[in-house]
């Protein structure tokens, strides 16, 4: 498994002084150096315009059923664990204007290029994945709900009828206690909603613009062009390093985001990372946290694969730490492109 050719995960608890000068982690994983705390790692959703650093108060669906496979899957040899805003794409700092700062951007075009970013996804998420109805619903993966799921003909229903937003509202929001179950038919319900989700994601991965339409599809063309120009082609970079993994046959890339999942999925979509990322290979860390979702990934994987950690935070650094897991640093565009000639030389 080239296990010999990584590194171990480095100590974080020396002072941030030994690190200041350390321009990143670097050219080679030999070089084991902390990740930087971020400063302000609250992600965005559509009640916290008005105030950037503040995350709007989740619910908290239960989590009875699991994907993960009573066998691991046997043929993939190493998995890489990728965060997502700040690390393959930029998204958070746009909102807050911190890359605009840091890369002397004008920080007005930037951030109004994060909002009509963040009001695309709200969009993308209300219109096609029933973030209306399912937002207090979140699930960390998008088959936690299947086993609720009946198999039922979903080509002719009618989801804006079938009475499922009123009866959580009726019942005092059947999702915002852990372990808080709906009737059968309410909980039905909620899973053909997920199937649709997965149905929808899978259809259009790789076609974005006509899940939009032609006006739209304009629009997010000429948006996506723009953040790529003002962040100097960062996701041009990562993606190269996501499609090397993906063409590997033993690699699978798989995404362990603090977004929720609906809006996630629909950053993913906007973004062109639905070619890489597999709806599966999805998870959200919102509810319980990225040491609780690698643990769920080791458990589908199995252990004797090689997990690789990629991101920028403290959240998936310290989750890395706590699995023994090789941790790469995200903070810049030469940590990406230093990642892509690790994996391009066969380091990785």
């Amino acid at each position: 498994m080239m296990q010999t050719l990584l590194c171990p995960y480095s100590d974080t608890s020396d002072s941030e002084s030994e690190h200041e000068d350390s321009p990143s982690n670097g050219v080679s994983l030999t070089e084991g150096s902390a990740s930087p705390m971020k400063a302000d790692n609250a992600r965005r959703t559509r009640d916290s315009t008005s105030s950037l650093a503040e995350p709007r108060a989740r619910g908290r669906g239960r989590r009875t059923n699991t994907v993960s496979p009573t066998t691991p899957e046997s043929k993939t040899d190493r998995v890489f664990i990728w965060d997502l805003d700040e690390t393959i794409i930029i998204f958070h700092t746009l909102l807050t204007g911190s890359y605009a700062t840091k890369y002397h951007k004008d920080a007005q075009n930037v951030v109004q290029l994060g909002f009509k970013m963040e009001e695309m996804v709200f969009n993308l998420a209300d219109t096609h994945f029933f973030f209306n109805d399912i937002e207090e619903c979140d699930q960390v993966h998008i088959d936690d709900v299947s086993s609720d799921d009946n198999g039922q003909d979903l080509s002719n229903y009618n989801f804006t009828s079938d009475g499922f937003h009123a009866s959580a509202a009726g019942s005092g929001n059947l999702c915002l206690a852990a372990g808080v179950r709906g009737g059968v038919d309410w909980m039905r319900k909620l899973a053909f909603r997920y199937r649709k989700i997965k149905e929808t994601y899978n259809n259009y991965r790789n076609s974005v613009g006509g899940l939009l339409g032609s006006n739209k599809r304009e629009q997010w063309l000429q948006l996506r062009q723009e953040i790529e120009a003002v962040t100097d082609n960062w996701l041009t970079l990562a993606n190269k390093c996501l499609t090397l993994i993906n063409s590997r046959n033993n690699c699978v890339n798989v995404l362990v985001t603090t977004t929720q999942l609906i809006p996630a999925l629909a950053k993913v979509l906007l973004f062109g990372l639905g070619n890489v990322f597999p709806i599966d290979n999805i998870y959200s860390a919102t509810k319980i946290g990225k040491e609780s979702c690698f643990e769920r990934i080791v458990t589908r994987f199995g252990r004797n694969c090689t997990y690789v950690v990629i991101g920028d935070g403290q959240d998936e650094e310290a989750a890395a730490k706590t699995l023994n897991f090789p941790f790469w640093r995200i903070t810049s565009h030469n940590e990406i492109a230093a990642l892509y000639n690790a994996l391009d030389m066969d380091f990785l």
